[in-house]
This record gives structure tokens, sequence and C-alpha cells, in this order.
């Protein structure tokens, strides 16, 4: 079985299927596609199964005209039937994994999407799973799973762990020269999940197992998040000092070595850092083990948004003005800059917060044109004159890089800036985090 998938993935034969066709699904199906292999992308969301199929693009890393060209050549192909299993030889899952509210893992979209392959599968298929986990959930809920098809790990069919390592809007790194590690449950299923990436991918790295692949995902996002909890409570620090955290980081990052570079905000976004490390959290709990750098980092960071705006009620003191029935123009909703990803934004916690204290909320972001918050949607404005004037309060959320700072500073009544935009310009009105 392993010789006949090596000589499939050589001679491009090999038939690919990727499920979920969100920010990892999506781009993976093209990288795959563009390697020459014949792809299908299945999603139960029937929405971005016709957008797909009619070639256009709803994540901002794929161009609709590469994907306008890759369905028209007929080498990718989206459904919402798992049936197209039946007839593919590698799988790769990229479902969400988000938390419950409990801080525990939600893996009802893995367990799902394993059942859809348990059905299918049949001799000589290698699976992935790509969705960011806990250590163990390979062998522990893929592999019993399909093992109950008859089926035997490393002989019949082949099972493996390799993390998305995907950066929205990052113009350097994308899907194909972003480094890949892989494990698989066996010997041979690494060997073979290393040859299936390397035919699209520009560099893999094997590691023992599937457990220290899933691990290597958790130790990149929290050394992340713990970093960043660190140079936050660094800037609260800062203000209670009378201390330009900025400034600090400017002159330590001038070390050559020992140090690197971690910026303060609003909070932590997106799907992987403020959600991934809780993985791990809830893993060692499990284990009598009490994570206490993740935990405090989640405390630190997620207590960002409300600094935030108890920043934004300095600075209506300053005009002697209260929160209630004040207007307050948040800039950015993205939870970075350039992009119109939204998820785990720190800006939706920032205006619940200012819309619970009665404040007038406006926002504007060319990236997110509507927003649904609190039962009601919110429309983006266009930045003017007239709107930055109208604000009793700007709040710098997302530093995407259409804004002209210089015209928000001159026309603004106050500022508060959660990164740093407001660099150079002095000005009693700016309050910096």
């Amino acid at each position: 079985m392993k010789n006949q998938l090596l000589e499939k993935i050589s001679s491009r034969s090999l038939r690919v299927a990727i499920i979920g066709l969100g920010y990892v699904g999506l781009p993976l199906a093209v990288t795959f596609a563009e390697a020459g292999f014949q792809v299908t992308g299945i999603d139960v969301d029937q929405k971005k199964v016709d957008l797909a199929n009619e070639g256009q693009s709803y994540i901002s890393d794929i161009e609709s005209d590469n994907l306008q060209r890759l369905v028209a050549a007929g080498t990718l192909k989206f459904t919402t039937d798992f049936g197209a299993l039946d007839e593919v030889d590698a799988i790769s899952i990229c479902v969400p994994t988000p938390l419950r509210k409990t801080r525990e893992p939600d893996v009802s979209y893995i367990i799902s999407a394993t059942q859809q392959v348990r059905t299918h599968l049949h001799e000589g298929q290698l699976i992935i799973l790509e969705s960011t986990t806990y250590p163990g959930t390979t062998d522990e809920v893929l592999l019993p799973e399909l093992e109950n098809s008859g089926l035997k790990v490393g002989e019949d069919f082949f099972l493996a762990f390799s993390p998305e390592r995907i950066d929205p809007g990052n113009p350097k790194f994308g899907t194909k020269n972003t480094p890949k590690v892989v494990g698989g449950i066996t010997p041979s299923c690494t060997e073979l999940a290393q040859a299936y990436y390397r035919a699209a991918i520009e560099q893999i790295v094997p590691v023992t197992s599937a457990r220290v692949a899933e691990m290597t995902k958790l130790l990149e996002n929290t050394f992340r998040a713990v970093n960043i909890g660190l140079v936050n409570e660094i800037a609260i620090m800062c203000e209670k000092l009378n201390i330009n955290v900025w400034e600090v980081i400017d002159a330590a990052a001038t070390k050559p070595f020992g140090f690197m570079r971690f910026q303060p905000g609003p909070g932590l976004g997106g799907h992987c850092i403020p959600v991934d490390p809780h993985y791990l959290s809830w893993k060692l709990k499990t284990l009598d083990y009490n994570a206490r750098f993740i935990e405090l980092a989640a405390e630190i960071n997620s207590s960002m948004p409300h600094y935030v705006v108890n920043k934004v009620m300095s600075a209506l003191n300053e005009q002697r003005r209260s929160l209630n029935g004040a207007t307050v123009l948040v800039l950015g909703i993205a939870y970075k800059r350039n992009v119109s990803d939204v998820r785990e934004s720190p800006a939706l916690d920032i205006i619940q917060e200012l819309i619970s204290h009665k404040a007038v909320v406006l926002y504007n972001d060319n990236y997110v044109p509507s927003l649904a918050l609190q039962g009601r949607t919110l429309h983006s404005q266009l930045v003017s004159s007239g709107l930055m004037q109208a604000a009793d309060c700007i709040v710098l959320v997302t530093d995407h890089d259409y804004y002209d700072v210089a015209s928000i500073v001159e026309e603004s009544r106050s500022i508060v800036d959660t990164r740093n935009m407001t660099r150079g310009f002095q000005d009693a009105k700016i309050f910096r985090l």
C-alpha cells in the first residue's frame, strides 16, 4: 500500500480531498492543485462551495483569478457531498476547533469529519489532520474511529498530524513556503505524509509522532500568547510609572541577542493565539497539572479590551465628557492589519463594553463592511473630516495601512491609540496604550 501511494504522489496521480474550506483548507486546496494534483474541496457550507466553484475567493490570501483558472482547468472542484471521499487517495482535515464557553476544547467538527472519513475509508488512503488541537487527539480520537472500519493503521491506511501555519495577510509566507511539520502514527505514516506534502510545499519537518506535531503547534502559539501577555503587563506597569512603553520596547529591541520584540495591544485576536493555549491548559488539567503561565497570560490578555475602554473614559474626562452618550469612533475591527478576519477580535469586546456604557459607537473598517453584534447590525462608516470631528473620541484598534494618521490626529478631539500608530506625534489629546 505504501509503495503504491508513493508512486501516485510521485506521478501526480494521487487524488486529494480537503475537508474544510476556511482560512486553512482553501489555500491548501489551491496549493495542491497548483502542484498538479486533482483536488476536491469539501465543506458543509453550501455558500462557500458555490462561491469556490464559481471561482470567487472569499479568503483574502487567495486571488479569484487564480481560483477561476484552476476550476476552469478541472484541477480543482468543490462539493458538500462526502461521497467524494470514495474516489480519493489522500484526505486533509482542516475543520474549525473552537473553544466552548467553559474554555474546553470543542472537537465536534473533528469527530464529525472523522466519522465521514470512516464511512468512506478504503485501503490505501492517507488521512492527515491539520486542525489545531490538544496532544493526543490524532491517536485518541481519530485512530480508534478509523480502525473501527476493520482496517489497520500503517498497513491498510495511514494517519498523521500536520499543524496548519496560516498567517492571514502575510505577504512573505503562505502555504507553499512555510515549513510543514508532520508526525505520523507509525513510521510509514510519517514517511507518506512527508512525501505528500513535499510534492506541494517547499520544506518538510518530520517529527517522531503525531503527539509531537500537535504539541509543536501549541508551543508556537503559547509562546506568542505568553510573551504578548508579558508585554501587555509591561505596558500597564509603564503607565503607572509614567514611562512610555513604546520607547522602552524600541530601546530593548536594539539588543542583538537574547531579546525578541513583542508589541502590546488591545487584546488577542484570530483563531490561534487566543484559543490554542487553552487546548494545552485543558489537557494538562486532565493530568492534574495547572499550566500557570498560560492561565496568567490569558488573564492579562483578556483584560486588555477593558483597559482600552478605561483609556477612553480618561480621554473623555479631559473633555469633561461622560462615556454615557459620547460618540466613539472605532477605527479597525479586524484582529490584524489589512485582513477581514474578525475572529476573536478585541475590537468586538471593546465595542460591546462601550455600548454597555451607553456610548454611541461608530466604526470604520474597509475590510469589514458590516458587523452583527449584540442583536444589532453595525455598518462601516466612510472616514471623513466630518465623521472624525463629530466623534468625542477616536479609538485606533487595528492599524490598517489605509488610515491617514496625520489627518486623524488633526481632525480628532481625542485619540486612544492601541497600536502606536501616532508614533512621532506629540499632542495632549493622544492617549497611548
